[in-house]
């Protein structure tokens, strides 16, 4: 995924009310970022990092700018916008990047689900095989070389693996993908120590066939790629 026009930097001075950020950029002006991410961003968002945006076209936009990614002290990358995740996932479902996702013919995105009226991010399909059913969770919170998700407790979290196991369970397959969006992360665990039931549901839906997988992508200030498979430790 090219970042066209290419993305610009700022330093961070503050993020607040969730979804906005105060930068300031090399050349001393001011701007507001929309920032499209609801998760607590530790360790994404400290002031005096380096932030990366896009710039819309759209005129009616009450914020033409959208943090995309931040540069942190460390020079490891991170992409914040969370709606880049699936992104990455269609390009590489597209392009037969995920080996244990290619052979379906159809992909349909945004499908109505489940027990407790979810969407499903992804479904295959394809005559030689039962339906596929991907759900897609964006990783940022590391420490070291350890990835996590979540960063706080998520009860929609907790209700995608219960829909999951619903699905492994009729038949079908049932897959939640890790993509992984900060460059120091190597290896993917659950965030026990944040959200204790999301990674006991976790390992019960592994155990009832629910396959897991994580993919860590390629991130530069002008391209995202989601590149390759990580080892998971529940």
């Amino acid at each position: 995924m090219k970042f066209s026009p290419p993305l610009q930097h700022a330093t961070l001075v503050q993020r607040y009310k969730r979804f906005l950020a105060d930068v300031i950029t090399p050349e001393g002006e001011q701007l507001t970022l929309h920032c499209p991410n609801t998760g607590a961003m530790t360790g994404c968002a400290t002031p005096g990092d380096r932030v990366w945006y896009s710039t819309s076209e759209n005129t009616k936009r009450k914020y033409a700018h959208t943090w995309e990614m931040t540069e942190i002290q460390n020079g490891a990358f991170i992409c914040v916008n969370t709606l880049r995740a699936n992104q990455l996932v269609k390009e590489a479902l597209t392009h037969g990047v995920i080996p244990e996702l290619v052979g379906y013919g159809t992909h349909k995105s945004e499908v109505k689900y489940g027990d407790e009226g979810s969407r499903i991010d992804f479904m295959l399909q394809a005559e030689d095989r039962p339906e596929c059913y991907i759900e897609v969770k964006s990783v940022t919170l590391a420490e070291q070389e350890n990835g996590y998700f979540p960063d706080a407790v998520t009860l929609r979290g907790q209700k995608h693996l219960r829909e999951l196991m619903s699905v492994a369970a009729a038949g079908k397959r049932a897959v939640l993908l890790f993509a992984v969006l900060h460059s120091a992360i190597e290896r993917f665990s659950p965030a026990r120590h944040i959200d204790p039931k999301y990674a006991q549901l976790l390992n019960e839906a592994q155990k009832q066939g629910v396959e897991v997988f994580a993919y860590k992508a390629e991130l530069s200030a002008d391209n995202m790629t989601l590149r390759s498979s990580l080892p998971i430790v529940l």
